[in-house]
């Protein structure tokens, strides 16, 4: 009786673990991306929009470009917040705190932030471009200072991904006239962003000894609005729930920043920098673009 009652505890001990394995929240950066090969703008966040509700996720953080802003870009991004999304700054003319001066850069930060009083949906978190917080110790504590004062949090990622090449490599193809697979593709994609999720959250549990209220990077791209049904529902196959970004930085990782110069592979690996990690143990493998140049023509997803 006492062996019985043992086995129904770890029973229950491995089904708790699978079924509260994790917590992410999502965000696109770039919004709002501009027509492309695969579809208009317009046709991009309707589909955005469509899957996010359809999967009934209530809240994500569209971090805004500026300059990216036309008649239409207004109207997609009044739609997001019609449909109970927020937004935030993700600079003007998305360029590298590392390639500039950190005046220059906060100049440029603050005219997105000028332009985004005009929204009400706004959420005071700031994203670096490329995830490039400044070229030095002295660089970053004067950016980390200024946007303090303009009343910014850190709008940091946990997990890291090249999305975008995968969506750079879609329209290529579909520019060239090649028949695409696109159910291929999805299952590439989703395997993609989904072994970089367990890569991070891996690596976290090594350095924090917990899975931490996870930030997932993604862009405003036609591979999301595509494919984010069937991301969705692999998360939640796999035991993890989608949380607000708003609760994701609620976590304590938010509440420090981590003493490196590296930070181009978001907050958990900057973490694992300044425990000592070294770099090269610190990206996923599909973080390359020959890498996925490779798996894209293994899977057979453009003929």
């Amino acid at each position: 009786m006492i062996l019985k009652k043992h086995i129904l505890f770890l029973c229950f001990i491995l089904i708790t673990e699978n079924v509260f394995s994790g917590e992410i929240a999502f965000t696109f950066d770039d919004a709002p991306t501009n027509n492309s090969s695969v579809m208009s703008g317009t046709e991009r966040s309707e589909a955005i929009i469509t899957a996010l509700k359809q999967s009934k996720i209530n809240d994500v953080l569209f971090f805004v470009t500026s300059k990216n802003i036309n008649a239409e870009g207004r109207k997609r991004l009044d739609r997001y917040a019609k449909s109970g999304f927020h937004i935030a700054n993700h600079t003007h003319s998305h360029r590298s705190a590392n390639q500039m001066a950190p005046r220059e850069f906060m100049l440029d930060v603050y005219q997105a932030h000028l332009v985004l009083k005009e929204y009400d949906n706004v959420l005071p978190y700031f994203r670096f471009p490329y995830l490039h917080y400044g070229s030095s110790e002295v660089a970053i504590s004067f950016i980390q200072e200024s946007l303090s004062e303009l009343g910014y949090r850190n709008g940091y990622v946990t997990i890291d991904n090249f999305d975008w090449y995968i969506n750079s490599a879609l329209n290529k193809a579909k520019k060239s006239g090649k028949k695409i697979e696109y159910k291929k593709l999805e299952q590439l994609y989703v395997s993609v962003i989904w072994s970089g999720i367990k890569f991070y959250d891996d690596l976290a549990k090594k350095v924090l000894n917990r899975s931490p209220k996870h930030i997932l990077l993604l862009h405003e791209n036609d591979t999301s609005a595509l494919f984010l049904p069937a991301l969705v529902k692999h998360i939640r196959d796999n035991g993890w729930s989608i949380i607000s970004p708003q609760e994701a930085y609620t976590d304590p990782i938010a509440n420090k920043l981590p003493n490196t110069l590296f930070h181009k592979q978001g907050r958990i690996a900057a973490l694992a920098h300044e425990a000592g990690v070294k770099v090269e143990n610190l990206r996923h493998p599909s973080e390359n673009e020959k890498y996925l140049d490779s798996l894209l023509e293994q899977s057979g997803v453009f003929k």
